[in-house]
């Protein structure tokens, strides 16, 4: 972690323990060194947050490029090593920098659902196999619970599976990575659900 990170984090952890009463589980399940991928279910603008204050190590983010622009959060996201993600310029740009944070050994997270899933209804997308398969990193999934309901002061949780070994195949077809994502999201929802859900 970055001395800058680990502050924020730092707070973003007193605020999450005060206000929320956080807890994280499954921590052990996160490798502390090496190439990792984490992927989590995704329902509020809080989940990058508590994701990250939950892992024992810097989770890196790939941002939608407009949060850069808004004054004070831009320049706390660019400082917690989040890239900007040009999403009319298509995936090609995505896959690039995500591969060479893995390349360095780092830990990139994804929401597998693409955006916030509010309904529970959005289809799930292949980014965290194909980076897999790729890169040849594991994949821990990992799920939060109350950051829905943040507002009203639920108790936000977040818990961390075992991680998924998929098999390093640059030439990985449509049904392998269906298959794997399939796979990474039915663990996704079995954590969801072993910590109540939304």
């Amino acid at each position: 972690m970055t001395p800058f990170y680990r502050v924020v984090r730092g707070i973003c952890k007193v605020v999450c323990l005060l206000v929320w009463r956080f807890r994280a589980i499954g921590v052990e399940n996160v490798p502390r060194t090496g190439p990792l991928i984490v992927a989590c279910n995704h329902v509020s603008y809080l989940d990058p947050v508590v994701l990250g204050v939950g892992a024992p190590r810097m989770i890196t983010y790939l941002a939608k490029k407009q949060l850069f622009d808004i004054p004070l959060l831009g320049p706390i996201i660019r400082g917690c090593g989040a890239y900007p993600l040009d999403r009319e310029a298509g995936g090609v740009a995505a896959v690039r920098v995500a591969l060479r944070v893995l390349k360095e050994g780092r830990c990139v997270g994804i929401f597998p659902e693409g955006t916030r899933n509010l309904s529970g209804s959005a289809a799930e997308k292949g980014g965290a196999a194909f980076l897999a398969a790729l890169s040849g990193a594991p994949v821990v999934p990992a799920a939060v619970a109350g950051t829905k309901a943040a507002k009203r002061l639920a108790q936000i949780r977040v818990a961390y599976g075992k991680p998924m070994t998929i098999v390093r195949n640059r030439k990985a077809d449509e049904d392998d990575l269906e298959k794997w994502t399939a796979e990474i999201m039915r663990r996704i929802r079995a954590l969801e659900e072993s910590i109540g859900g939304n």
